[in-house]
This record gives C-alpha cells, structure tokens and sequence, in this order.
C-alpha cells in the first residue's frame, strides 16, 4: 500500500499541463467481454506503457511527456484513471498502478457513438494543452445497439481535429472481417490506423506497437493507412 500510494504521489497535477499528446484509451467492457478479460485488458495496458519502447517514445518527444486517461465503454462508459502526465518510468508505474484496482463500472450493450463522443468530451474538458490529440478504440465487434450513431459521432469527434485510431480484438483469427469494419467505421482522422490484436497471445504486442506509433506521430506504411472519412 506504500508503494502504491508513493507511485501516486508521482503523478503530475493538471494544471495548464502542455503535452505533446492527450491520449484516450476507449477499451471495450461490454457484455461479450468477461471479468477475467477486463483484468487481462488492464493488465495489458499497465504491461504496455511501462515498456521501455514506450517510455522511450515518449521522452523523445517535443515535450518528454503524453497526457492518457483510460476509460471503460459499454452503454455507459466510466472512467478507471483520469488524466495522467506520463515522463518518467515512475509517472508510468504510478499509472499502471491505478489501474489494477477499480471495479467494472461500465455494463451492458455496445454504444460505441457515446464512447467515442465521450472520449472528445474529456479532451476538450481537461486543463492541457497539446499538439496532437488521440483517441484509441478497442473493442470485439461495432454492433452499436444504442445511443448515437458510429458515423455520425466518427464525424464530430474528427470534425474536432481529433484523431481515432482503433485496436480491434480479432477473436476469429485472421480471417476475421473486423478489422475491415474498423477501418471503414471506427477510425479517422490525418494518419489514423487500426492494428488488429488476434486475441489474447497477441493483445500486448499490438498494444505496444500502437502505443509506440501514436506517441511518436508515426503513420503505419502507406498500404496499411485507410484515409481519412
């Protein structure tokens, strides 16, 4: 308890923080995914942005530092950790920390349109200021069973200058058609990109490399881009 009290004590305060990104995680908690794949999404995620690559994507950025909240959608959508800066191995440790305890909070059917407009809500809500802006969706499916409509919220939240990028969860292996589905409905944006997870053995690997290329402004390869809607 120590510990993890000491690693919260590292986060940086938000107040008038300038970043080089402001980063939402939008991860899927959704009927279809189960409690132990909850944990297993988080723990990912922790795994991921205290990866060495990533911390070294991001000290090589114009600030040294990325601003990354993760929340949980399903029909609602509920905030597991606010607005953290991120710029130092502590910083992402405090991080990780925080999201290892919390309870499921967001239950029910996909509304995939809320999530995404609620990822541009916490962009536009908090008190940094950045040079790119990103929201990264993940999820096992787009069925969008209420709220708003994934077209119309994609083209709201890029009409902001805000960037989607997904990470779809490819449980029927590589043949699997989401990954397409993700590309014509989720993602847009300059550069935006989908990398394909196929399943658990691959989640952390996909994440990582994800991370990595958003931090560092990088596109995929030319072939791999789907434009902008």
């Amino acid at each position: 308890m120590r510990k993890l009290i000491a690693l919260l004590l590292l986060m940086t305060p938000l107040h008038a923080q300038e970043v080089d990104l402001e980063l939402v995680l939008l991860a899927d908690a959704s009927g279809s995914i189960t409690q132990d794949e909850i944990d297993f999404q988080r723990e990912s995620t922790a795994t991921a942005i205290t990866d060495p690559a990533v911390l070294s994507a991001i000290s090589n950025t114009l600030t040294g530092s990325i601003a990354v909240t993760y929340i949980e959608w399903a029909a609602n959508q509920a905030t597991v950790v606010d607005w953290t800066v991120i710029d130092s191995p502590e910083t992402a440790e405090a991080f990780a920390a925080a999201l290892l305890g919390p309870p499921r909070l967001a239950t029910g059917r996909n509304a995939i349109g809320n999530a995404l407009l609620e990822g541009k809500r916490v962009i536009e809500a908090n008190q940094i200021t950045s040079l790119r802006q990103v929201i990264d969706f993940s999820g096992d499916s787009t069925g969008n069973f209420s709220g708003v409509g994934i077209e119309e919220a994609r083209q709201e939240v890029v009409a902001a200058g805000i960037v989607i990028n997904g990470l779809p969860i490819l449980d029927g292996g590589p043949d699997d058609p989401l990954l397409q589905e993700y590309e014509s409905r989720i993602i847009g944006g300059p550069g935006a990109f989908a990398i394909p997870a196929l399943g658990r053995a691959d989640f952390v690997t996909a994440l990582r490399r994800k991370l990595i290329l958003e931090i560092a402004g990088t596109p995929l390869g030319a072939a791999d881009l789907t434009a902008a809607p």
